[in-house]
Order: C-alpha cells, then sequence, then structure tokens
C-alpha cells in the first residue's frame, strides 16, 4: 500500500507563490514516476494534468497552462515530489493532487496513475 500526503496549500495572491509538497510512504518510491494534477469545483471527474516527473528525474511534463510558472522536483532520499509554483493566477486555484504512475515514467493522463493523496486546496485572490 502506498500512502501520499500533500501540504503547502493555502490563500495567496496573484502574482505570488506557493510550494507544494507530496510525502510517500508504504511500498517503494523511487522506481515510480510522479505527478500533480488539479481539480477545480464543478468541473467533475476530470482532474487536469498540471506536471509529472520520472523517477530518475531524466523526463518532466508540463501542463500547457502551468509552463514556464511551475517548477517540479522530487527527492527521493526524502520520498518527496516538490511543485513550485510562481507567478499565481486567480484561475490557479483548485484542490492540488499528488500521484504515483503505474510506471517509471511520467504520463499526461490521470488513468495512469495509481495512487492519489487526499489534495490540498490551493486559492488564489485577484
Amino acid at each position: 500500500q502506498v500512502q501520499l500526503v500533500e501540504s503547502g496549500g493555502g490563500l495567496v495572491q496573484a502574482g505570488g507563490s506557493l510550494r507544494l509538497s507530496c510525502v510517500a510512504s508504504g511500498r517503494t518510491f523511487s522506481t515510480n514516476a510522479m505527478g500533480w494534477f488539479r481539480q477545480a469545483p464543478g468541473i467533475g471527474e476530470e482532474r487536469e494534468f498540471v506536471s509529472g516527473i520520472s523517477w530518475s528525474g531524466g523526463a518532466i511534463f508540463y501542463g500547457d497552462s502551468v509552463k514556464d510558472r511551475f517548477t517540479i522536483s522530487r527527492d527521493n532520499a526524502k520520498n518527496t515530489v516538490y511543485l513550485q509554483m510562481n507567478s499565481l493566477k486567480p484561475e490557479d486555484t483548485a484542490k492540488y493532487y499528488c500521484a504515483r504512475a503505474r510506471t517509471s515514467q511520467p504520463s499526461r493522463s490521470q488513468y495512469d496513475y495509481a495512487y492519489w493523496g487526499q489534495g490540498t486546496q490551493v486559492t488564489v485572490s485577484s
């Protein structure tokens, strides 16, 4: 079993920054890709891909809406993945979820991730 716990969300003004963290426990962390997704209220079950990182950190993907503003990283020794979010916009408001992929390579599809955290709320005021 794998447990993922996100932290670092909160309320921030537009243009500000936040750093999300996701700590994994349970089965091996370092061989799987990790990803961040988000879900805004009223959007339904589909979660928007934010970013993904391979187990080695050599492959990194970003969603088009966050490219050049967000940075994903991971520390396998600490079983932790991070999402640095800069230049935040009101449209970034959502609940952010950390997820562990089924393989070592990241994917933009939520269906390629087997384990999910409970999420952390990010609210950006204008």
